[in-house]
């Protein structure tokens, strides 16, 4: 099985590789759980990792006794708030000095950067939150924030609050209402579903950032 079919299993059936993990490391499944959620959001070459349906997932098991709630919402919020915080320094430190020709090079650019540190100054914080809710966009941004200079305490506030309201609101779903029968019987569906309503956000703007360079 190659990395790309592995990391698609494990985000499909992300419940299965939790009772595996749970079994065979004890309660270094709360380092391995860190270690997924901060490498996601603290590296801008891992967007793919799972997030929300690794923190829905986790609360279900929460809810049966297998983990320790209050452990998890800690283990996670830290993850996620270092994580960003570092992915925001690499932002600083490289953000500027990245190729053209590379991958990441491509994707962010100078003209790119001024347009982000535009559209921090107009929208603030609330740009760092709401990115935690959609997929890849919350590694990215970031990144983005540390590269076009905002304010390091400022981005920490935000960073702060965004990873309490995603960390609090996807684990606690998970816990209250993952083991409900018919989402129980149906999970691997249920986590697509949170996969996809987590993106709609970033399609959206995807498309009237399109309308607007058309129009």
């Amino acid at each position: 099985m190659s990395m790309i079919e592995y990391i698609i299993s494990f985000i499909v059936h992300i419940d299965q590789h939790l009772v595996e993990i749970i079994r065979d490391f004890g309660n270094w499944t709360y380092g391995i759980l860190f270690a997924i959620v901060f490498v996601e959001t603290g590296l801008v070459i891992f967007p793919f990792l799972p997030g929300d349906s690794l923190l829905f997932a986790a609360g279900t098991f929460a809810a049966i006794g297998s983990l320790s709630l209050p452990t998890l919402l800690l283990v996670f919020f830290f993850a996620a708030v270092i994580g960003d915080s570092l992915n925001y320094e690499i932002g600083k430190k490289v953000g500027t000095t990245i190729r053209p020709g590379t991958l990441i090079g491509k994707m962010i650019n100078q003209e790119k950067m001024n347009k982000a540190e535009a559209f921090f100054n107009k929208h603030g914080g609330k740009t760092i939150v709401i990115a935690r809710f959609m997929p890849f966009i919350r590694t990215f941004i970031p990144f983005v924030a540390g590269a076009s200079r905002m304010k390091y305490s400022y981005f920490l506030m935000y960073n702060i609050v965004g990873a309490a309201l995603w960390v609090g609101s996807c684990t606690l779903l998970g816990y209250f209402f993952g083991n409900i029968p018919i989402v129980k019987e149906n999970f691997s569906t249920v986590l697509i579903v949170i996969i996809f309503l987590s993106v709609i956000p970033a399609f959206v703007g995807f498309i009237k950032s399109r309308k607007s360079t058309t129009s």
